[in-house]
């Protein structure tokens, strides 16, 4: 697969020329990135998981169809969001593709300005996701590099257990819990207990 940049753009799934013209034309009037494709299967030979953006995908296309490759997309993880365009009688498909996980689904003909309202709300909502992401990965990270008793301590702490409490419980003395701690806040690059507490309510999320 073709590696993607690593930009935000609207990727156009349509197997009608004129669809993918007119949607191309009107995302450069808007100053959008966007990339056009005549099929799932085309835009699937080039995916990449560095892609970032949202899909724009008619449900019902020649080969691979929108809902397949939805499908396919969750099982690789992707965080990409979909708006399906629907014909009338693809609305009970569009309607499954919503209990899937896709952001919306328009039918067809669709208004210029509700499609531009949405494309940037899905944006806005893939921005807001990878952000979570990668803060989740940093603090995971983090917590890596704690050893077991840095880690019981930390989990303690963090509940609002008292450093005493914490000692009777682990069999160790106060002064050695408030030495983990320290090297605790240090690794997890913290300053304070509620920071601390943050760390612990991100990375209990997942």
């Amino acid at each position: 697969m073709n590696q993607e940049i690593s930009t935000q753009r609207v990727y156009i799934i349509d197997d009608d020329d004129a669809v993918r013209d007119a949607m191309s034309m009107l995302l450069e009037s808007d100053s959008i990135a966007h990339r056009c494709f005549s099929s799932a299967d085309e835009f699937f030979d080039n995916y990449s998981d560095d892609q970032r953006g949202c899909l724009v995908l008619d449900i019902r296309m020649p080969g691979m169809t929108g809902l397949e490759l939805q499908a396919r997309l969750q099982e690789m993880n992707s965080t990409l969001p979909i708006i399906f365009m629907t014909g009338h009688g693809d609305v009970p498909m569009a309607v499954e593709a919503m209990r899937q996980g896709a952001v919306d689904f328009m039918r067809k003909p669709i208004s210029e300005d509700d499609l531009l309202a949405r494309i940037h709300q899905a944006l806005q909502q893939e921005s807001s996701l990878r952000d979570q992401s990668q803060e989740h990965y940093r603090i995971t990270a983090l917590i890596e590099s704690l050893t077991q008793r840095e880690l019981e301590v930390f989990e303690r702490v963090a509940k609002g257990d008292a450093n005493k409490a914490i000692a009777i419980e682990l069999g160790i003395s106060e002064r050695t819990v408030e030495v983990h701690r320290s090297q605790v806040m240090k690794k997890l690059e913290t300053r304070n207990l509620a920071q601390l507490v943050r760390i612990w309510l991100v990375a209990s999320t997942r």
